[in-house]
């Protein structure tokens, strides 16, 4: 005897077949599992090779339907049967043990059919599918939902169905229903979920509003919704409504209407973004759990590429071609190919790797009949799934490595083509080669739905481009789709196609550009986002061409310690004579900033480490500005407010005062000199040599008064004249440039002064009435007060007055706004739930205001009211345009109540 077990006679044909199988070792246990079970089945099996042939094939693949086999000797007759689909129960029969049973025993079948390879992928999941509606139709009759229509969404509605999915639906009732027929019929609904969830997963959650929706909505109730709060997602999940059980009226009705409603509107270019944005944090999901080579479905190069890609094409094209519509991933990929939306090849080769990673994940699942979508990452298990699949080991390498080879291999031709998909053939056209196979009304709607406005300019720009980088062609064929790609993830793509085609025209720059993109794609995807976002960054760029290759090198871009920017700054100013200065200073600078900015940009840093990267960049500069002067006497500039805070933003001014040692007329020149010098060098004479707004207006007596003060000169003006609003800016000042040691006694003798005594309630009304003066007179025309990011209620304003009032009254010495917050609450003087709430809304406005201003290329402090202005700042934000008005009043809103009670007093 070889193995079995089970008395046959040595080299019988069972045991020859089971050395063959997928999984030998399981395959013997499983057969000695049915002939204990069903005594005599190993001599018929070896007697019978087609009845031998499925249960070997059913016994390596599946341990669920295993223990089917051994538990139910019916299963085994559908395995001999494999032509005929078991007949439903008869109404009189039908119950739900008789319906379980049935939907097991078809299910076999399939498995049955696919494992020996009878039925293709094609024909597998139609069964599936099929199998599911009758599931939800015998359910229905059971639970008596006559008018109700059972909608299939999903693999379903696709009619794709795999061996372990969810069966997505919704449910529609009658318009004319009364309260009491509504609450029966979701009765009713509910009962048919149940009994159908014996069978499958069931799955109702892609209806109108998620679990918190009503279960059973009428067509009226889904029009409505459609036309007022449907999502970018909630549309696409339409492409694979399809109307499965229920009153054929209704039915109809239905469809008609979800056609209408889906194919009745204009793309947005923001819905095509929103929707891609939402498959990038799913992969990006699936990497952080390190998944990424295993996953099947949702990683790059799975599944859901090939289908996504297939459903983004339908969205852009379906509206004017009624043939792509078609629910299901194969057919419609076949249609897209035949009317040359997508290139022949390329749909081919989609449509061998959509079966074949399908078939991939239908094998891993039936082993357990578990909704799972990676591969094993145990070798051993995944040795078993190749084997089930059809690989055998060979001279060039084992079944696992032949497997594991095939499906890598796979992935990456997914990835590249969902990559390049959407372009190539608008490349095509563009080419004037030969004509190509889009017409120019699908080429301008598929432009216009990636948010590029003017075809006719975008094709200019595209062959300006090409032209621009003919010495490496074949690699921008390679990244010219990708390009367009990642231009149209941007904010702005026509803004960042114009922006790339000046940088290819040049040709210096040019190649600069191509031997950045050669060595890194993700310096070429940054480079995309940075000129689709912000002209000022692109610009920068042009100016500094060496930065592009720094791009998609996170440790260029990363976060530089105070003491090497400080070195940099200098060295930028050390070999120039001092008419350069300037010039020097400024390049620093503006590098600097490209660096901080795409680390902001692509999600490197957070909006507080902005804050201080910027203000590490503008100490740097100050410092080597001062050093460059030589000054002859200690002198210390001193930074004020948000400067002082350490909370800079890439709009702030550099709010400071100037100190220096001495008393005599020599030192008072020498510390004018400085502090003028300084003024000159940072300001710049125009603004084109402007590198940052220095200003030195909150020094005593303003204007008016000296550029400069003696330590002593402060100490006097400080005792004699100071006004409570000095007393509140002083809170926040911290030396930044100069002497180090003079700053400190200039601290020292601010102390008394700020800290020194509690404010008294006159004083407190004083600043309350400060506040409320700025909030009537300072927001300037044309911008809008109902969304201000400074000085809107609620906003940054209204935040660093609560927290700079809470310090004083208790004593708590911090500049920066973020950090006073944390110490009030250690303090006692703070509820933790408060400053939770007035950071939210600090950060929020903060973080807008930066992107606003690398989008404008200059200060703003509301949120745009031009429409097209808000819809670029909302996609920087990975957001829409409502969305973002509406995170803006519920932070501020909260905010607001918070500094009404703390700040005014006043109780709600």
């Amino acid at each position: 005897m070889t193995g079995t077990g089970l008395g046959l006679r040595q080299h019988s044909d069972l045991d020859q077949a089971i050395d063959r199988s997928a999984a030998p070792d399981a395959v013997r246990v499983g057969v000695a599992r049915l002939e204990s079970a069903h005594p005599g089945l190993a001599t018929a099996l070896d007697r019978d090779a087609d009845r031998r042939a499925v249960i070997l094939a059913v016994l390596g693949a599946s341990r669920s339907l295993t223990q089917l086999l051994e538990n139910d000797a019916d299963a085994l007759e559908v395995l001999g049967a494999l032509d005929r689909r078991p007949p439903l129960p008869r109404s009189d029969d039908l119950d739900e043990e008789s319906l379980r049973r049935w939907k097991a025993h078809e299910y076999l079948r399939i498995a049955g059919r696919d494992l020996l390879g009878v039925d293709d992928l094609p024909v597998t999941v139609a069964s599936l599918s099929a199998l599911a509606t009758d599931v939800l139709e015998a359910s229905c009759t059971l639970a008596a939902t006559d008018e109700v229509v059972v909608v299939a969404m999903g693999k379903l509605g696709g009619g794709e169905l795999n061996y372990a999915s969810d069966v997505d639906i919704m449910f529609v009732g009658p318009d004319d229903a009364d309260g009491g027929s509504r609450a029966k019929s979701t009765t009713a609904v509910r009962e048919a979920m149940r009994i159908a969830r014996r069978c499958f997963r069931v799955d109702a959650n892609l209806r109108p509003e998620g679990r918190d929706g009503p279960l059973v909505r009428t067509l009226a109730s889904y029009q409505a919704y459609w036309q007022r709060w449907a999502s970018p997602w909630e549309f696409q999940a339409l492409l694979k409504a399809r109307p499965v059980v229920g009153p054929s009226g209704l039915a109809t009705r239905f469809h008609a209407a979800a056609v209408e409603a889906l194919w009745g509107r204009v793309l947005p270019p923001d819905d095509l973004r929103s929707l891609r944005a939402m498959k990038a944090r799913t992969e990006a999901e699936v990497a952080r759990k390190g998944l990424g080579g295993r996953e099947l479905k949702r990683g790059a190069g799975g599944i859901r590429d090939i289908e996504f890609a297939v459903q983004l094409l339908q969205l852009v094209h379906g509206r004017h071609d009624p043939a792509l519509r078609s629910p299901t991933t194969l057919d419609a990929l076949a249609e897209l190919a035949a009317a040359g939306y997508l290139d022949g090849d390329d749909a081919v080769a989609l449509g061998m790797a959509y079966r074949f990673l399908r078939t991939v994940e239908h094998r891993v699942q039936l082993f357990d009949e578990r909704q799972l979508h990676e591969v094993p990452s145990d070798d051993g298990a995944r040795e078993r799934l190749a084997r089930v699949l059809g690989f055998r080991g060979s001279p060039e390498g084992t079944a696992l490595a032949t497997f594991d080879a095939d499906l890598a291999r796979c992935r990456a031709t997914v990835r590249s083509l969902h990559e390049r998909v959407y372009f190539r053939p608008l490349l095509e056209a563009f080419s004037g080669a030969t004509e190509g196979p889009l017409s120019p009304e699908a080429t301008e709607a598929r432009l216009s739905a990636f948010g590029f406005t003017d075809a006719e300019r975008t094709r200019q720009a595209v062959r300006e481009l090409t032209r621009g980088l003919t010495r490496s062609s074949r690699l921008m064929d390679q990244l010219l789709p990708l390009l367009l790609g990642w231009l149209a993830d941007s904010p702005d793509p026509d803004r960042g196609l114009l922006g790339l085609r000046t940088l290819a025209s040049s040709p210096s720059l040019g190649s600069e550009l191509v031997r950045a993109f050669r060595e890194s794609a993700e310096t070429a995807r940054r480079l995309c986002l940075v000129l689709g976002t912000s002209p000022l960054l692109g610009t920068l760029v042009r100016h500094n061409p060496d930065l592009i290759a720094t791009l998609g090198d996170d440790r260029s871009l990363s976060q530089r310690r105070p003491d090497e920017l400080r070195d940099r700054a200098s060295s930028a100013l050390r070999w120039r004579q001092a008419d350069m200065h300037n010039a020097g200073l400024k390049r620093f600078k503006e590098r600097e900033l490209v660096r901080i900015a795409v680390r902001d940009l692509v999600g490197l840093a957070e909006v507080d480490t902005t804050a201080t990267e910027l203000t590490a960049l503008a100490e740097a500069s100050l410092e080597a500005g001062v050093a460059a002067l030589d000054p002859g006497v200690a002198f210390s500039v001193v930074a004020l407010g948000r400067f002082g805070g350490a909370e800079l933003s890439y709009a702030s001014d550099l709010d400071v005062v100037f100190v220096y040692e001495g008393h005599h007329a020599a030192a008072v020149a020498e510390g004018e000199r400085i502090a003028s010098g300084l003024m000159r060098l940072v300001k710049g004479t125009t603004p084109a040599t402007r590198i940052y707004r220095l200003d030195a207006d909150l020094r005593p007596e303003g204007r008016q008064g000296p550029l400069a003060r003696s330590l002593d000169g402060y100490r006097s003006y400080f005792e004699r004249w100071a006004a409570l609003w000095e007393r509140q800016a002083m809170s926040r000042a911290r030396p930044v440039a100069g002497d180090a040691e003079l700053g400190r006694r200039f601290l020292d003798m601010l102390a008394p002064f700020v800290w020194g005594k509690a404010l008294g309630e006159e004083e407190v009304r004083e600043i309350r009435r400060m506040k409320a003066r700025i909030e009537r007179e300072r927001i300037p025309a044309g911008e809008d007060p109902q969304f201000h990011l400074k000085l809107g209620r609620g906003s940054l304003s209204d935040i660093e007055f609560c927290a700079q009032l809470l310090q004083l009254q208790h004593g708590v010495r911090s500049p920066a706004t973020m950090t006073a917050l944390v110490e009030l609450v250690d303090a006692g003087a703070l509820l933790a739930a408060d400053a939770a709430v007035l950071t939210e809304a600090y950060r929020f406005c903060e973080r807008t205001r930066n992107r606003l201003y690398l989008l404008r290329g200059d200060r703003a402090d509301a949120l745009p009211q031009a429409s097209d202005d808000l819809a670029r700042l909302a996609r920087s934000l990975d957001t829409a345009p409502v969305e973002l008005r509406e995170h803006y009043r519920r932070v501020t809103r909260r905010a607001r109540a918070v500094v009404e009670r703390l700040f005014y007093g006043r109780t709600p």
